[in-house]
């Protein structure tokens, strides 16, 4: 993030660029895919209860909440007919998926404000056992705010027992959530989620 200690002006006028930015970025969001909108909303929500859980520093909790917002920012650059078949795709497919990691990342790298954002977009589909992507980070080498938006996207994309596709309840959602703890997921990070769901 940038710093206090710059002009006052220019600190304003960066601040400015950055609310119209992402004001921008969610509005984009929601005209890819209303679904793929409140998904945004509603993993963010799950993030920052899980980084207030693990008593994170307020500041790294709204880099958190940020960063999930935009976490699929990258789906933008995905074709809309790669999208309505996840997770049914096709090796080529996959691929064209898969960059949607790097693409949301790059779009981000020259706005200020969000060079902090960048390590928890990129790397919030890489596995804790280190078999995920884009750069097969393992553990803990990926960043905390990425493990913690994996663990929110993963419960509200398959598991949310509200989610209208899937017919689980909570007791289902945590027990596979739990499954996947050390493999897919952060274990602390998991717990945390698990403690934040009450």
């Amino acid at each position: 993030m940038l710093t206090l200690m710059q002009d006052p002006e220019v600190y304003a006028d960066d601040m400015e660029t950055f609310n119209g930015v992402f004001t921008t970025f969610m509005q984009l969001i929601k005209l890819k895919n209303a679904k793929l909108f409140l998904h945004s909303h509603q993993v963010a929500n799950y993030a920052v209860s899980v980084a207030a859980k693990m008593r994170l520093p307020r500041e790294e909790i709204e880099r958190i909440r940020l960063a999930a917002l935009l976490h699929d920012v990258g789906h933008i650059t995905v074709p809309n007919q790669v999208l309505a078949k996840v997770p049914y795709l096709s090796t080529r497919e996959m691929s064209v998926f898969k960059n949607h990691c790097n693409a949301g990342s790059y779009m981000l790298e020259n706005i200020p404000f969000c060079q902090e954002l960048i390590p928890y977009i990129r790397f919030h589909h890489e596995r804790f056992d280190g078999t995920g992507y884009p750069k097969r980070l393992k553990g803990v080498n990926i960043p905390l705010g990425a493990r913690i938006i994996a663990v929110a996207n993963h419960y509200d994309r398959f598991i949310n027992p509200c989610t209208q596709n899937w017919v689980k309840t909570k007791d289902e959602a945590v027990s596979e959530l739990l499954s996947l703890s050390g493999m897919a997921f952060d274990p602390e990070v998991v717990r945390a989620f698990i403690d934040a769901l009450g």
